[in-house]
């Protein structure tokens, strides 16, 4: 990974909530967060005495390069979230500034408890599709804005190795959003994803959960255990 390929946008404890649907009670679950990118889910969880663990080829750099590159990211996004403002839903979020506001202080939060969090094994520089722990490891994986966001670069083949490998590591796996980054449209893989995982005995469920900032992008993919032998 070259840090200047990464366009690094955290969120809150809040947000995954409303993401993933969390319940009080599942956030005391053992959680494993891939692709958890400079977001302060890992930090604010562990404030609270949860157990987080958040996977990213990131997580490889310091936090000061880290910082940085939020730095130069930063007018990046803005302007492209600004190019598009009309596919997203400016009523949680009123403004840009606001938006703004709130991806620096999760970003912020992140970069204060990283290097602890890093020393305490809390941050992997671990990437999907392979992950180096053991089976069920875990109660829950949630993983946000890659799988699906970037079908344009991921192929069909990258998302199933990913979430067959997800699914190893724990019996309920959240995936969000559905849809293509900045464009609103819903992925071509959900369907294909869905086919595949349902013909090895997998329950899956499409459900809507409390969060929309990208206009449409109210929904998880949900894969549950295969019945046993599969």
């Amino acid at each position: 990974m070259r840090l200047e390929q990464v366009l690094p946008w955290g969120r809150s404890l809040k947000e995954y909530r409303d993401m993933f649907g969390l319940t009080q009670a599942e956030l005391d679950l053992q959680i494993l967060d891939c692709a958890g990118g400079p977001a302060s889910f890992n930090a604010e969880m562990t404030a609270l005495g949860k157990r987080v663990v958040s996977c990213d080829p990131v997580y490889q750099f310091s936090a000061e390069q880290i910082a940085q590159r939020i730095d130069e990211a930063v007018p990046q996004i803005v302007k492209s979230v600004e190019a598009n403002r009309e596919k997203f839903v400016w009523t949680g979020i009123d403004t840009l500034d606001e938006l703004l506001r709130i991806r620096l202080t999760a970003m912020q939060t992140f970069l204060a408890d990283f290097p602890q969090g890093l020393q305490a094994g809390r941050y992997r520089q671990d990437a999907l599709p392979q992950l180096p722990f053991p089976d069920r490891a875990f109660d829950l994986v949630v993983s946000s804005h890659l799988l699906f966001t970037y079908s344009e670069h991921l192929s069909l083949d990258f998302h199933i190795a990913a979430i067959t490998e997800m699914g190893r590591l724990a019996p309920d796996v959240r995936i969000f959003p559905l849809l293509m980054n900045m464009t609103g449209e819903r992925s071509p893989y959900v369907d294909p994803v869905i086919e595949h995982f349902q013909a090895l005995g997998y329950t899956l469920q499409i459900q809507t959960v409390p969060y929309e900032f990208q206009r449409g992008g109210n929904q998880i993919l949900r894969l549950l255990s295969a019945p046993a032998g599969n």
